[in-house]
């Protein structure tokens, strides 16, 4: 497999300390833990494909940083980046119009890491007695231009009051403008999904993978769905599929990153919002703005769900020269994009936009190919951020 460095035992035992269960980002311990499959014995590296909890000397991080600056040392032309950001939608469109709905696979892992996406009285069903070590498959790009997601176990996370500004009197606790904003949404025409009880905003929904493990979840609890990509053929994808129903869910084309593009709900009416592996692919001067104005559709004690690629990331050390556009970002052979996030970045990035940290985890893993006998360094960023209730008027 060309590019990928194979690690010997040696090194790979080096590198490697027993790590019970995966730490929160304050540096305590979460309240169920995250991946059990820890190597303590280098010997058995071969024996699974995945291995969680990776600990990365300082000699490993500085290969890698070395490997990115180098491959980030000449750029795609400022004369011709412009149409990676301009074109995005054209080429997504071309991807999904060459793979269809056959590239990724269904996240069926989304309600282990996320339970919120379930409506209150669903959490504890899609978590409970699930034992430490329980892996599930991540689908996402592949190692060959996507690279593939991994398996993650449970969380259990803060629980989150479901309130719906449009249908009840919490605005009474609100400040002036949470009262105007939500006096605009009560005055707003009907829309798709007005009358649940709780709603779901997933932003690049791609051919569905997300959509119908949601979709098979939510139907008869009072939950619906509203999902956009600004590929319109990754939307009708989604609309084709023999599961796709009206009633629980809503697909639509937009572009986030239009400032004055209009979405089918109004602020302050969501429940939560899942992003997964979807920021990366928007210009990072773009990112900000896409993620404040999503914000203002969440309503108070609302959640954002986010899942990406971290840096360092293998995908992105096995970049070549020339594919970069700016610092950790690149353009793939085929036209679309990605970006490779710190923690840090992940925090700044939402709480300017005026969310709370409920979690925010670098999640190292080991990749292994047993039959080529080789092991590939993987980094995702996972986060949930709350909107807070707004502050009670002076008495």
């Amino acid at each position: 497999m060309r590019g990928l460095r194979r690690l010997s035992l040696a090194s790979v035992a080096m590198v490697w300390g027993r790590v019970p269960c995966r730490l929160n980002s304050r540096g305590g311990q979460p309240p169920a833990p995250l991946g059990a499959r820890i190597l303590t014995n280098p010997e058995d590296v071969f024996q699974h494909n995945m291995w969680d909890h990776v600990k990365w000397s300082e000699e490993e991080k500085e290969k890698a940083r070395q490997k990115a600056d180098d491959n980030s040392s000449l750029r795609i032309p400022l004369e011709e980046q412009g149409k990676y950001d301009i074109d995005a939608y054209k080429y997504w469109d071309s991807f999904y119009e060459t793979h269809q709905d056959k590239f990724f696979k269904d996240r069926k892992w989304l309600f282990l890491e996320f339970p919120e996406l379930l409506p209150l009285g669903l959490e504890s069903s899609a978590t409970e007695e699930r034992p430490c070590g329980l892996r599930a498959p991540c689908p996402e790009p592949g190692v060959s231009g996507r690279e593939k997601e991994t398996g993650q176990q449970r969380q259990h996370a803060p629980s989150h009051q479901h309130i719906d500004p449009l249908t009840s009197d919490c605005q009474q606790s609100c400040n002036q403008d949470g009262r105007d904003t939500a006096g605009a949404a009560r005055q707003t025409s009907s829309f798709p999904g007005e009358h649940a009880t709780f709603r779901i905003f997933e932003v690049g929904c791609g051919a569905g993978n997300s959509v119908y493990p949601i979709v098979s979840s939510i139907k008869d609890t009072g939950a619906f769905l509203y999902c956009c990509d600004f590929s319109p053929r990754a939307v009708q994808l989604v609309k084709d599929h023999p599961d796709y129903d009206q009633s629980v869910c809503h697909a639509f084309v937009q572009d986030v990153c239009d400032e004055v593009g209009s979405f089918p709900f109004p602020p302050l009416s969501l429940d939560v919002i899942l992003l997964v592996f979807v920021l990366s692919s928007i210009h990072p001067e773009r990112v900000q703005g896409v993620v404040t104005r999503l914000s203002q559709f969440l309503k108070p004690g609302g959640i954002l769900l986010f899942r990406d690629y971290g840096r360092y990331d293998l995908s992105q050390l096995r970049f070549k020269k020339g594919r970069c556009l700016s610092e950790n970002f690149y353009s793939r052979g085929d036209g679309t994009c990605v970006y490779f996030f710190t923690k840090d970045e992940v925090h700044s990035l939402f709480s300017n936009a005026g969310l709370e940290e409920i979690q925010n985890l670098e999640d190292r893993r080991l990749q292994v190919n047993r039959g080529k006998k080789v092991v590939m360094r993987r980094v995702w960023m996972q986060s949930k951020f709350k909107k807070p209730q707004p502050l009670a008027p002076p008495l």
